[in-house]
Parts: C-alpha cells; structure tokens; sequence
C-alpha cells in the first residue's frame, strides 16, 4: 500500500498579487522546483494571501495545523519595506526558530546580488510543519532553495514529519549515517 502524498503549502505574499494587479510568479516557480527535486508524492496546498501580518499568521496556522503541510514554503514579504512582515508573522507561529537556513540563503544569494543582506528570510517549526521563508524573485527562489533544501528532509524527519526523497541529480538531501 502506498503512502498518501505529503502535503507541501505554497504561500505567496503580495498585495498586488493577491489583488490580481500581476501575476504570482514566486509560487508557480517553487512549485516548479519542488517537482524537479523531490521523487517522494507530494502535492501543493496553495494560497496568495496580502502582505497582513494577522493574515500571514492566519494562513500558516491554517496550512501546519489543518491541511497538514510538513513543509510550508512561502515567497514574499522579506525585504525591509514597511509591509514585509512575512518573518514577524513566521516568528509568531513557530515555537522554535531555524536561523541557520536564513543565514544560508543570505550567503548565497551575495553571490548574485549585493542587496541580498537586506533580506530577512528565515525559517520555523510549528508542530510537525518547517516554515521556510524565501524571498519574492523566482530566480532567488530558486539558489535559495538549491541551498537549504539539502537539509530539509532531514530536519523534517526530525520533527516526526514524513519522509521527502530527492532526485540526487538536483539535490542530495543529506540524512547522517546510521551507527
């Protein structure tokens, strides 16, 4: 018997996007690189939602508690303008705070932009559920999660999540060897 599909959200925060002003981009590119990387069944819970700090919160309780996700990767909302409230919102929900995966995206996204040290991504645990915040520029999408994906099953693993498979030939998840 298989096991059932596990359950990834997709959040993107933008007001304009939400309000239908353009197009969502940040979402559809996570979605595109979480199908060339992960070999496990997964299927996305998707939503774009206003730069609200109560909204955001309200969305990631929704997405770890109710749907089930046991990773939530969002998009937007991490710059320093007066609206990027996607951290303080992340921060609020999860008991405990990864900083380690913002620190490395950080580091690998100054290898394209200078800019890169005024984005605040982080990254959360609320329940059995990763929060993983990434910034809004599908090609910044896709080096930061080329970065820290290769922890991530692992970490989710560790909170009693499911476990996720990677194609190695995109992304070797690294898990230690057993004793």
């Amino acid at each position: 018997m298989s096991m059932p599909p596990v359950a990834i959200g997709i959040l993107t925060v933008s007001d304009r996007a939400s309000q239908g002003v353009y197009r969502d981009e940040g979402g559809p590119a996570i979605a595109a690189w979480l199908g060339r990387a992960l070999t496990t069944r997964w299927h996305a819970v998707t939503r774009v939602i206003p730069d609200d700090q109560a909204t955001i919160e309200a969305t990631l309780i929704d997405l770890a508690d109710v749907a089930g996700c046991a990773l939530i990767v969002t998009t937007g909302g991490t710059g320093p303008a007066p609206r990027d409230v996607t951290p303080e919102a992340t921060a609020a929900v999860c008991a405990k705070m990864m900083p380690g995966f913002g620190e490395l995206m950080r580091l690998e996204s100054l290898k394209v932009v200078p800019t890169a040290i005024l984005s605040r991504q982080t990254a959360g645990i609320r329940g059995g559920s990763l929060i993983v915040n990434l910034p809004g520029k599908p090609s910044a999408i896709a080096d930061c999660l080329t970065a820290v994906m290769p922890a991530i099953p692992y970490c989710i693993e560790l909170i009693g999540g499911p476990i996720l498979d990677t194609d190695p030939a995109v992304c070797k998840a690294f898990r230690p060897k057993a004793k």
